[in-house]
């Protein structure tokens, strides 16, 4: 009923109609506010549970970024600037999870802890209590029942007072019940009340107070640090956004280029076949023999590499050793009814190789390539104008396999070269003046880049490798050079022809060391500038087979690069003696140009002392007249004064 804000206790007694239907108007708004609160429940413990994920979340985000300068990306994992930005988020990020889990705290304790009692304890104590009341109305109900059918003819005391007493204790339990329930749903006005607000209001201190740790987390340092990294996201979109732009113009100038190469067997008069290439790659299809008159194709990548010829299968890191294409001899061939085939056949015919070209173009390259490279033309100078002069015929050719320095072109000694990459100039003027001189017959067996050149283990370890493959891939033959120790470089030199083949700089040359079981064998690694910036420093281990003389090949260079050093330091000894006699000369003249102003002034301060005195006239009125020595010493008086005023 409206305006009816309590139920009547002092009314529990009789239990009038008007109690009950105002009691079940209470038990009504009872329900309502129990399901009410239940939702707000969920709502608020939603709110919580958000806060300690987003704490949890925080925190996780604050350990990640941490532990980014521990990883190793394959592109560009090792950017310092990024580690220092993203170390300096991660303080930042730290200190707002801590905010967090205080904020967490503050919402269990002044949001969480008021709804859930008011949840469990009042609203489970008022239906407890409608059941306790309801139970003993029907208990009352039940005693005033039996007390109604009471006998009135045949009186029977004992029945009579058993029925009296059970309505007396039925009727005090229902009235005591109903009191306390009415109390109860009195009380729980006020306490809907209390548990709407009070778990709003912790709710919003707690806002508050995070928002102001918040505020004294994020000072007038951090905003500017924010403000950079902001500008520098800017200007990494820009840049995105502009190498994007590249790319988008690159593909659609490539697209138009391209559209003509999308044919599998392009016009030959639009694209003309280049026969003077030393160097080739592309996708070829390699004949594999699975029976004795079956076999297979597979499309594998294929490049030239020096005087090899190297495939690759898609997804691998590198590349293997298909062929030695050095002295081998290749052709044109009809091979099961397929088109644009080639045979490479090894120097020894032991090895052949069937492979089928994309096109004709690429057909006719493929075959000019090789026949090149196995001329060596690839060593000149100028490999297609050598290649133009010598290249006659494009389909067969058998050339003698090229020396070790042709595989390292860029060590070759700067000079007058001729088409095989061989230098000109003896060895004898260019090492005359070292004052040490050892020779060494090896044979180069091979190469490899290292990623360091600290330890001995790296030669130990690339001579593995290169025995290894050299016997999977059944290389046999090797080439005999000299090896020349100075003080000044490595030099291997043509035992035939006596012109250097390869020179290596002493002081490149960081580390040598002897296979600790086969003493013939030896290597060392040599640092030297490469890649695509001359300040990237690239390490490369060669190895030899000497005759028994590995030892001593090391001992060789040990003392090599003593005498460069003792040479060094006696250099730099001499420069400095020069220069403390250059700096005592020095101030030596600057002592004697002191010594002479010196005298200089004292002579003046006699002059001017003897100046000063009366001068004396004779007697028939002349004066005394000075010497010309003592003129001079007046005139040098006044010079010494002026350089006085000068210094």
């Amino acid at each position: 009923m409206p305006g009816i804000d309590k139920l009547p206790i002092e009314e529990t007694l009789e239990d009038s109609p008007q109690t009950r239907s105002l009691l079940g108007v209470f038990e009504e708004d009872a329900t309502a506010i129990s399901n009410y609160m239940n939702q707000l429940y969920q709502a608020m413990h939603r709110i919580y549970d958000a806060q300690n994920e987003l704490s949890a979340a925080t925190h996780l985000t604050s350990k990640l970024l941490k532990e980014y300068e521990k990883q190793r990306f394959p592109l560009g994992g090792d950017d310092e600037v990024m580690s220092s930005t993203l170390q300096q988020f991660s303080k930042v990020i730290d200190e707002l999870s801590s905010c967090h889990a205080v904020l967490s705290t503050q919402l269990a304790d002044a949001m969480m802890f008021p709804i859930t009692q008011f949840k469990e304890r009042d609203l489970k104590e008022i239906l407890t209590l409608k059941e306790v009341f309801q139970i003993a109305s029907n208990d009352h109900d039940a005693a005033i029942h039996r007390y109604s059918r009471l006998s009135k003819k045949r009186e029977n005391d004992k029945a009579k007072y058993e029925v009296t007493e059970d309505v007396y204790t039925s009727r005090k339990k229902q009235h005591q019940t109903m009191m306390h329930y009415f109390c109860s749903l009195n009380t729980l006005q006020y306490k809907k009340k209390i548990a709407l607000l009070e778990p709003l209001l912790g709710y919003m201190q707690a806002q508050i107070s995070f928002f102001k740790m918040g505020s004294e987390n994020l000072n007038e340092q951090l905003e500017e640090f924010l403000t950079n990294i902001g500008t520098s996201v800017q200007n990494v979109r820009r840049e995105m956004d502009s190498d994007v732009e590249t790319m988008q113009q690159t593909i659609e100038d490539l697209e138009i280029a391209s559209d003509p190469l999308y044919v599998p067997d392009p016009d030959p008069t639009k694209f003309p076949v280049n026969r003077n290439l030393t160097r080739k790659a592309g996708y070829l299809n390699a004949r594999n023999k699975t029976g004795l008159v079956s076999s297979t194709w597979d499309r594998q990548f294929y490049f030239t590499q020096g005087g090899n010829l190297m495939s690759q299968a898609r997804g691998d890191v590198a590349g293997g050793l298909a062929m030695d294409i050095d002295n081998c001899s290749v052709m044109a061939v009809d091979c099961e009814d397929r088109r644009y085939c080639f045979q490479i056949t090894s120097f020894d015919g032991k090895k052949s190789s069937i492979l089928q070209a994309e096109s004709k173009k690429d057909h006719e390259e493929w075959i000019c390539t090789i026949n090149n490279i196995s001329k060596q033309i690839y060593l000149s100078e100028n490999p297609e104008e050598t290649a133009a002069r010598v290249n006659q015929s494009a389909l067969e050719a058998v050339t003698p396999s090229p020396s070790f320095q042709q595989r390292h072109e860029s060590l070759r000694p700067v000079g007058r070269t001729n088409p095989f990459g061989e230098s000109g100039r003896g060895t004898r003027s260019e090492t005359e003046d070292s004052i040490l001189h050892q020779l060494f017959i090896v044979r180069f067996l091979g190469s490899m880049e290292v990623k360091s050149d600290d330890n001995p283990d790296v030669v130990y370890e690339t001579m593995r490798q290169i025995l290894a493959a050299r016997a999977i891939h059944n290389i046999f033959r090797m080439t005999e050079s000299h090896l020349l120790v100075t003080c000044d470089c490595l030099k291997l030199i043509d035992p035939q022809t006596q012109v250097t083949r390869l020179t290596f700089p002493l002081p490149s040359v960081v580390l040598y060391a002897t296979h600790q079981e086969n003493k013939r064998l030896f290597g060392f690694v040599l640092r030297t500038s490469g890649g695509r910036s001359e300040s990237h420093l690239s390490s490369v281990c060669y190895i030899f087979e000497s005759n028994n003389e590995g030892e001593k090949i090391c001992d060789s260079v040990g003392l090599a690069k003593q005498i460069a050093l003792h040479a060094e330091l006696d250099r730099r000894a001499s420069e400095k003696q020069k220069e403390i006699e250059r700096v005592k000369e020095k101030q030596q003249k600057e002592l004697s140009k002191q010594k002479q102003i010196e005298k200089d002034l004292e002579e003046q301060s006699r002059l001017i002392a003897a100046s000063s005195r009366p001068n004396q006239a004779s007697s028939e009125g002349q004066f005394v007249v000075l010497s010309s020595s003592q003129s001079e010493e007046s005139d040098l008086g006044e010079e010494g004064k002026k350089r006085e005023s000068e210094a």
